[in-house]
């Protein structure tokens, strides 16, 4: 574990967020939801029920925060608009997204929509200034999938190409 390395852990709901923090927590790692941030700092919203989860203005949590020093992870689908060290981007096909999703009994609108988010490789590609790594989490064990970004962050969060693109898959 780096002193003071701040990460973003992200990626849309089902693609292994919640199993990774768990992960980093047994591993030492102190971690934090957004949704916690936020109702620390007065900034979770109340229910949406047509969003289906707590409104967040992530906007002005990091602006409240400010850069955030670890060793700390911030699990949590916006963590990556957060002033961090380096973010995870977990990565999970389409397909098996799907499956996921479904056993969570989400509304097909909402399947759809983080299926099209997670297509389009949301806007973790603009990301700037800030080092990013996704990691694919589709068919490997959560256990193996924490190895390989604990061995990156070990390693001082080097840069890592190619970003995964599922229009070729």
């Amino acid at each position: 574990m780096l002193p003071n390395t701040s990460i973003a852990l992200s990626g849309v709901p089902g693609s292994g967020k919640s199993s990774i923090a768990r992960l980093a927590e047994l591993s030492g790692w102190e971690v934090i939801c957004v949704e916690e941030l936020a109702k620390t700092h007065g900034l979770l919203g109340e229910f949406d029920p047509e969003e289906q989860a707590k409104e967040i203005d992530i906007e002005q949590l990091s602006k409240t925060l400010g850069s955030i020093q670890g060793p700390l992870i911030i699990d949590g689908h916006l963590s990556h608009h957060l002033q961090v060290d380096a973010i995870v981007i977990l990565r999970c096909k389409p397909s098996i997204l799907r499956e996921r999703l479904q056993q969570r009994d989400y509304p097909e609108w909402k399947i759809e929509t983080n299926i099209e988010w997670e297509i389009i490789g949301s806007s973790w590609s603009e990301i700037e200034n800030t080092i990013v790594a996704e990691f694919e989490t589709s068919d490997r064990e959560a256990n193996h999938v924490w190895s390989e970004i604990e061995n990156w962050i070990n390693e001082g969060t080097p840069s890592r190409n190619p970003f995964i693109d599922w229009m070729d898959d």
